[in-house]
């Protein structure tokens, strides 16, 4: 779909399949999306201030999915790089910020031999075919001390923001993945990276005096109602301990009553982590045979660090793995 500026848009959604058909769509949109962010200048003002809270002006920025690059010039940083997969998009974006580097690339296929302090994802999550694919390749680019930075809509939001493109309001996208903000963590989680901060942003996307800063400075932070914003907002990092997992020791607790047919197994299954792994059983008075079966456990695996205590009079799993922890050196 291509559009004139001096003649109105109404959004129509693209739906494309193929990703060539994905580029020739948002290089269609291009020439408009500075018009779509006029039309939505309060909303893409409040989304740079947040963005500019956590990234301190002078760091060194990656933005992955920077369309015309805005938000990455309003950052500031010394190093701004940004990476799109439609040509329309960054033939734009090099007009307008010619003092950043603008690269094409699919967000998808992320090939990079570079690190950045900050990693901008700005609304690409929801285009994306495969989020937890993405995830996969973003430690290319990432060190320890680096701050991925995630905003995407909130899917409560679905139907308004469908409507508002139908309306023209809101630049017409492709049909995205509406996901909770558990999913997103969950995906992050499984591909090493923890989130350390979140926020909610935005109840009234548009100005109308005097609501919109009563809505959006008040009423948003209010419990219950936050997590209806229009916006969430993400800060994550690597679970650095992986990378070091050599320094840590690790002790796993295994409360036990007549499990003798487990006992063996749990050892076989509990991996070895960090440099140092320790495995104690604590006994809650089994009569099968339990107590024996960890003593001869014990002397199978000598290469392994595994204890047995025996609960006594405590009563309970709480009491054996308070017993336990006690007794602990990992």
């Amino acid at each position: 779909m291509k559009a004139r500026l001096d003649t109105p848009v109404k959004a129509k959604a693209i739906s494309h399949p193929g990703t060539e058909q994905r580029i020739r769509g948002y290089d269609d949109l291009s020439a408009v999306r500075t018009r779509f962010r006029k039309r939505n200048a309060y909303y893409h003002s409040e989304i740079e201030q947040r963005y500019r809270f956590v990234i301190p002006s002078g760091s060194k920025v990656l933005e992955i999915g920077c369309a015309t690059g805005d938000l990455l010039a309003a950052l500031e940083p010394s190093r701004g790089v940004g990476i799109d997969f439609s040509p329309g998009m960054l033939d734009q974006a090099r007009s307008r910020h010619p003092h950043l580097e603008f690269i094409q690339m699919n967000a998808e296929k992320l090939e990079l031999d570079e690190t950045f302090d900050y990693v901008v994802i700005s609304g690409l999550l929801g285009d994306l075919k495969d989020i937890q694919a993405f995830f996969s390749k973003l430690r290319k680019v990432t060190r320890p001390d680096t701050r991925i930075v995630i905003d995407y809509y909130n899917h409560l939001w679905e139907p308004l923001i469908h409507f508002a493109e139908w309306i023209g309001l809101r630049m017409p996208t492709r049909i995205q993945n509406w996901l909770p903000l558990s999913d997103i963590e969950n995906l992050l989680y499984l591909n090493d990276f923890e989130v350390v901060k979140q926020n909610y942003v935005m109840l009234l996307p548009k100005v109308i005096p005097p609501f919109t800063t009563l809505m959006n400075r008040f009423v948003a932070r209010l419990p219950g109602l936050r997590r209806l914003c229009l916006v969430t907002m993400i800060v994550a990092k690597e679970r650095g301990w992986l990378r070091n997992a050599d320094d840590y020791s690790t002790t796993v607790v295994i409360p036990t009553k007549d499990e003798r047919g487990t006992v063996e197994e749990a050892v076989i299954r509990t991996p070895q982590m960090g440099h140092h792994t320790e495995i104690i059983f604590v006994d809650g008075n089994s009569s099968d045979g339990t107590p024996e079966e960890i003593e001869r456990v014990i002397a199978a695996y000598p290469d392994r660090n595994i204890k047995y205590i025996p609960q006594g009079n405590g009563i309970g799993k709480g009491d054996a793995v308070r017993k336990g922890f006690a007794a602990a050196t990992g």
